[in-house]
């Protein structure tokens, strides 16, 4: 399974490079497509394992004024 992220960043808020760093922390990698970042599962994730990535995701960019985008999908 992937979690692919999109994030649409503002002129008021963090700057990029710190908010993909943040991002890192958590596992994501930068790719080029359709998509900013993805996050590969180690094993299938369930309904509630997707949420609780989600808080997490909205609990580290908590403050730094972007709108994201989350999308998973089995592979």
């Amino acid at each position: 399974m992937k979690t692919y992220l999109n994030v649409t960043f503002s002129s008021e808020g963090a700057k990029p490079s710190e908010i993909i760093n943040r991002l890192r922390s958590l596992g994501f990698k930068p790719v080029m497509g359709d998509h900013d970042m993805v996050y590969e599962w180690a094993n299938s994730a369930t309904e509630e394992d997707s949420l609780w990535f989600a808080d997490k995701i909205q609990a580290t960019l908590e403050g730094f004024k972007v709108l994201f985008h989350i999308e998973t999908l089995s592979d």
